[in-house]
């Protein structure tokens, strides 16, 4: 069962922030969730401050613009005839990320929400992106999403879910989460398992220029194991199809979400860090980078979206080898 009680919401107010609001306000009316609005304020940088010094105008305002009733004094939003309660806060650091990520550890944050500008080339290369830092640094899950062709588009139900599978212990986790969402959501998942099939010259691999050469019943043995580790997870009742390809794992998942029509993407990280993070970057990364849909990267640490493992954890602290 899902367990989120604080959502991060880093807001900037830009388009692309209040875009980001908008699925931040969904997943707390749905799972009754403490909104934190924050602004990063970034020490002797060229970020410009909020429009207003006035906690109460800049915030407020950008929440009217949503269409919301917002009572700052009691700290309470109105969205969808639910009472959300809402923390604003402005904090100020030397760069945006690890003001961001040090709120989420300080407060115990379970989920940040944020925008991701899709940069690209040379600049993304040197600058990186506060996205990209935060998604490789934060002690939580992160829901990243694009801004709409549309200023007006509001995030609508989710009915499929897109779960990469690579069979790691990471795989796992992100898939029991994106049951845990399906269930809540009644929502369908579908399972792909990529197979990078590069070509190399015959002498390579004494004449077998394809995994497929050596094992052709590679993705009938794939889904198998997919289906294996489905039926191993709990949630039952949530509807699963299971599906292969072959081509470079990023690229592939992106366009399988939009072939089938995913409404959200759910992965997992390894947390790659320092200089093979740099060289190498990872799937996750560049699907949160190029998709066209919102994606949820679940953690290989830091806090967990499931009730079950958070109370397995407190249970963990007071065994004697803990104490």
């Amino acid at each position: 069962m899902l367990q989120i009680q604080k959502i991060l919401v880093p807001h900037d107010f830009s388009d692309f922030s209040e875009h980001a609001m908008r699925y931040a306000l969904k997943v707390a009316s749905t799972c009754e969730a403490e909104l934190h609005l924050v602004f990063a304020e970034v020490l002797y940088g060229d970020d410009a401050p909020p429009p207003e010094r006035s906690k109460e105008t800049s915030f407020a305002r950008a929440l009217r613009d949503l269409g919301l009733s917002v009572d700052l004094e009691r700290g309470v939003a109105h969205y969808e005839d639910t009472e959300i309660t809402i923390v604003h806060r402005i904090i100020r650091d030397v760069a945006p990320a690890p003001a961001l990520v040090n709120y989420a550890d300080d407060e115990d944050i379970d989920l940040i929400v944020m925008s991701t500008h899709g940069r690209r080339g040379l600049r993304r290369l040197l600058l990186g992106s506060v996205a990209n830092e935060v998604l490789r640094t934060a002690p939580c899950s992160v829901l990243t999403v694009r801004k709409p062709g549309a200023a007006d588009d509001v995030p609508g139900t989710v009915r499929s879910i897109l779960v990469p599978i690579d069979f790691s212990k990471y795989s796992k986790a992100a898939l029991r989460t994106a049951k845990a969402f399906a269930k809540l959501a009644d929502a369908r998942l579908d399972l792909l398992h990529v197979i990078e099939d590069d070509l190399h010259p015959a002498f390579y691999t004494i004449a077998a220029q394809s995994i497929y050469d050596i094992d052709p019943e590679i993705d009938q043995k794939a889904i198998a194991e997919m289906r294996q580790m489905d039926e191993s997870t709990p949630e039952d009742g949530v509807k699963t199809d299971y599906h292969v390809r072959d081509g470079h794992a990023a690229r592939t998942i992106i366009d399988f979400a939009e072939e089938v029509g995913s409404d959200l993407i759910i992965m997992s990280t390894h947390g790659l860090r320092g200089l093979e993070h740099f060289f190498m970057g990872s799937v996750a990364e560049k699907v949160v980078r190029r998709a066209s849909v919102p994606v949820l990267t679940v953690k290989a640490f830091g806090k967990t979206l499931l009730a079950e493992d958070a109370d397995a954890a407190d249970a963990a602290t007071l065994t004697p080898e803990h104490s």
